[in-house]
């Protein structure tokens, strides 16, 4: 069973997200924030991440750069969440690490096959 950290500060986007991976059948891991987050990946290995980009505390890129830093979790596809999607910012994201990005509102059927794709690409 693939193992997802969703990094998320937004209770109701959290709540919809962790909803939607169960019951795909993917064994999920909240985290609020960046360092929530960063504690989570000492002690369990992830198959994906999804990472809010616009995170409180902790930004999501600072995130990334932490994950990409790590060589426990440099390989860990992660993929960039964000409500603000601007023209270049998937490119920007990319450039930054993420292997892909998704802009919420999520739209589940789109969300489902590149969870999916990218679990499968990566394993």
């Amino acid at each position: 069973m693939f193992h997802i950290l969703v990094i998320e500060d937004n209770p109701v986007n959290m709540e919809l997200t962790v909803d939607l991976l169960e019951s795909y059948g993917y064994k999920v891991t909240p985290a609020e924030d960046g360092f929530v987050a960063l504690e989570k990946i000492k002690d369990i290995r992830f198959d994906l991440i999804l990472l809010d980009i616009q995170l409180p505390k902790m930004d999501g890129l600072e995130v990334l750069s932490h994950l990409k830093g790590n060589d426990s979790t440099k390989e860990v596809p992660v993929i960039a969440l964000t409500a603000h999607s601007m023209r270049g910012d998937d490119e920007r994201f990319i450039a930054a690490g993420c292997i892909d990005y998704i802009s919420k509102p999520i739209d589940i059927h789109a969300f489902k096959e590149k969870v999916q794709y990218h679990l499968e690409a990566s394993n």
